[in-house]
């Protein structure tokens, strides 16, 4: 029996087209800059989310990370929303490496122009400077919710109007893109920067971009090597990177109706909470009466892996090597790990 694997949208594997673009990948000394691909990928990502120039980095933790030593200094404090990556997941390099602190906005992931603005410090000597907004889209945490492109805007005017930076952690920007109907440049137009992820949804093997305006881009290239990131014959996983941007956008469509269909069978197995209106993108999530870890467990014996989100949360993510007969399948032995 093949196992289903829903833990993420990271465990996607490179197609044999993809892996034929990489073997083949033109490649050069990336620090020198004389890597070709990975100046066709900056070149693309660059125009695709309408910045002025674009730099490729090992994953989207940098580039956020990258976000907040570019535009704040230590004893900062930057505005993100409820269970936002840059705060939750990423090992507290915040506080590490640029010496901020995170202000916490709205629920669920999502907060308005007004929630954002109540969290402003003022500019006294004696607090911490505010100095950025950082929005998550879509929310992983939130359960792939697409933050709305009209709260996006107040936020920006916002943003402007007291001098703040605005970063987008657009890992699944090309998910909401898709949801909406928005072109990624547009989703992407009120931010200073943004970062978007090649290795979830387009299921490249590795890399994300961050970008913005040439300038800024130049100061983070001088990041990326401090945090390592200087890597050299990149060419090989940019040719992936743009295999992807080719070939796997429009097909999101498929993991985010996949999706729903799994919330809808979810729904009918007893003891299990999911709310339908909630599955926006490729990521359910669902509640237990039970331990959590208990099904998992259980799942993962009948050959369906997923993550555990919560003392009863459990997170499902759809992506291009899970296709509708293997969502079914997944839901007929969650309702057997479950019930029985």
């Amino acid at each position: 029996m093949q196992t289903i694997d829903l833990r993420s949208d990271t465990v996607t594997r490179p197609t044999e087209a993809m892996r034929r673009a990489m073997a083949q990948a033109d490649v050069g000394d990336d620090v020198y800059g004389e890597d070709p691909t990975a100046r066709r990928l900056e070149e693309r990502a660059a125009g695709l989310l309408g910045k002025e120039a674009a730099l490729f980095v090992p994953s989207g933790t940098m580039a956020n990370q990258i976000a907040l030593l570019v535009h704040a200094r230590a004893g900062d404090e930057v505005i993100v929303g409820e269970g936002a990556h840059s705060y939750l997941y990423e090992s507290g390099a915040g506080p590490a490496w640029s010496g901020v602190q995170f202000a916490i906005a709205g629920k669920g992931g999502l907060f308005t122009a007004e929630e954002a603005e109540a969290l402003i410090r003022p500019t006294v000597y004696y607090m911490a400077r505010t100095s950025m907004i950082a929005i998550e889209n879509t929310h992983n945490w939130g359960g792939g919710l697409v933050f709305p492109q009209q709260r996006i805007e107040k936020i920006a005017t916002l943003a402007r109007s007291r001098g703040l930076a605005l970063h987008l952690d657009g890992a699944r920007i090309w998910n909401a893109a898709v949801a909406t109907g928005l072109d990624t440049a547009a989703i992407a137009a009120p931010f200073d920067t943004v970062s978007a992820c090649f290795s979830k949804g387009l299921g490249a093997p590795v890399g994300s971009v961050f970008a913005g305006s040439r300038e800024v881009v130049e100061r983070a290239r001088r990041f990326r090597k401090m945090l390592g990131g200087g890597m050299r014959q990149v060419g090989i996983l940019c040719a992936a990177a743009l295999h992807a941007i080719d070939h796997h956008r429009t097909r999101l469509a498929e993991d985010h109706e996949n999706a729903k269909t799994l919330a809808r069978a979810l729904a009918e197995i007893p003891g299990v909470g999911v709310d339908g209106t909630r599955v926006e993108t490729n990521i359910v999530m669902f509640d237990v009466e039970t331990t959590a870890s208990d099904v998992v467990a259980k799942a993962a014996a009948r050959g369906v892996l997923l993550h555990a989100f919560g003392p009863r949360r459990i997170r499902a993510v759809t992506h291009l090597d899970v296709d509708r007969a293997a969502v079914l399948r997944a839901a007929a032995e969650l309702r057997v790990a479950i019930t029985a």
